[in-house]
């Protein structure tokens, strides 16, 4: 099957592309290489030393002997997008190329605006080029559990079904979300909805927990996974760094876990190896024509307090193996001794403590095997944080944008 990766230079993007292809999907990259732009305005880099995508597809095809395809053009141009996909002729479109930051979104109103622009135009492009010229293509597209917000009801994945005075509906779940990122993955999640209603398009709607990890373990080989020319993002600042991955780069450095609030903040989570499965497993089941299909994609629910506490425990134990299973010199592991953890005055407008108990049953039934969050996977994240702890500048730990202002 011919699998168009959007967004594909990204965090999820890259991994998603290198799996597929690894599996034997013809694989298509389009990229705006805006994400690393956004790096040069926020004068930060990620952990890792990320090559050229040129020269990451290069490497991809020496290692493995599989062409990967690359489009670089921006979708909100519509002109470029429907000659890229008429060129390329996808069965599936996975689409992650969104700008995917709360905290970016909400820096000031260009931010705001760009972000609104770039994820809801971008999407709109994509549905129109496919009713234009792939009718039967399938979307396979990421989304997020930020949409539903903390609601004081168990989360349903995308529908709920609802009496009312005397009478009975299956309607979208209502969104409650958190920030101009999040609202713009609701205005996708409608646009989408419609355009699969009116035209009969297929989608999946993939509402995505918070992702952590690196390596694709267990999913390539050891030689890719080790090559530094194929390695992943890690992104540690406070506005591109998620909260796990974030929390076990400042306990390598020897820099306080930042939780925001009282840390009673839970969301779901889950190993990048299972978002490149979830793509894997919605593309092989497709959408019927006309159905706007939503699947809640994680594994693991965790309180933002409750993985500082995991990662200050895992740091203690990672520094007992490290230097006999890992070959880390001492002096790398000084930090891990005592970690602590930091209450922050949080910069979000958020409940800090709050009921969340949301259903996610559809890619089990599918077929999802779950990597669980486990020390190994932690080692795996110390690992990494501990190797190029050199590379983090430390003026980016803390938050620099509010919500409150």
């Amino acid at each position: 099957m011919k699998v168009l990766v959007i967004g594909g230079d990204g965090y999820c993007g890259w991994a998603t592309a290198l799996y597929l292809s690894n599996q034997g999907y013809e694989v298509g990259i389009l990229d705006s290489m805006v994400r690393r732009h956004w790096d040069m305005q926020l004068q930060v880099e990620t952990l890792t030393p990320i090559a050229q995508i040129q020269q990451r597809i290069q490497r991809w095809k020496e290692l493995t002997g599989k062409k990967i395809d690359l489009y670089i053009g921006d979708i909100t141009d519509y002109n470029f997008l429907s000659k890229t996909l008429r060129q390329f002729e996808p069965e599936s479109i996975v689409h992650f190329g969104e700008q995917r930051s709360a905290p970016f979104s909400m820096i000031d109103r260009e931010h705001a605006v760009m972000t609104q622009v770039n994820n809801v135009v971008g999407t709109l492009n994509i549905l129109y080029a496919m009713k234009e010229d792939f009718p039967d293509c399938h979307l396979v597209k990421l989304g997020t559990m930020g949409e539903y917000g903390t609601p004081n009801i168990d989360i349903e994945e995308g529908y709920i079904t609802i009496e009312h005075n005397g009478r009975k509906d299956t309607l979208p779940y209502p969104k409650q979300p958190g920030s101009f990122y999040h609202l713009s993955k609701v205005h996708d999640s409608h646009n989408i909805h419609f355009a699969c209603k009116i035209w009969g398009l297929r989608a999946t709607d993939l509402n995505q927990g918070i992702v952590y990890g690196v390596a694709l373990t267990g999913l390539l080989s050891d030689e890719i996974i080790k090559d530094e020319l194929l390695i992943n993002r890690l992104d540690y600042d406070a506005v591109f760094g998620t909260a796990l991955n974030r929390f076990c780069i400042q306990a390598a450095i020897g820099h306080p876990l930042t939780v925001y609030g009282k840390g009673g903040q839970t969301r779901g989570l889950l190993d990048i190896r299972d978002t490149v499965r979830c793509m894997e497993i919605a593309i092989a089941n497709p959408a019927e024509a006309g159905k706007f299909r939503v699947f809640n994609q994680f594994t693991e629910m965790f309180s933002v307090g409750d993985l500082a506490i995991m990662v200050q425990k895992a740091g203690k134990a990672f520094k007992g193996k490290a230097g006999k299973d890992l070959n880390l010199a001492p002096d790398d592991l000084d930090n891990l001794d005592n970690v602590k953890i930091n209450y922050l005055e949080n910069p979000r407008v958020e409940l800090e403590q709050h009921y969340f108990n949301a259903k996610n049953t559809n890619l089990l039934d599918l077929g999802l095997q779950p990597h669980y969050l486990s020390d190994s996977l932690l080692d795996s994240l110390l690992n990494y944080a501990i190797k190029y702890k050199q590379r983090v500048d430390k003026d980016h730990i803390l938050p620099k944008v509010s919500w409150h202002r």
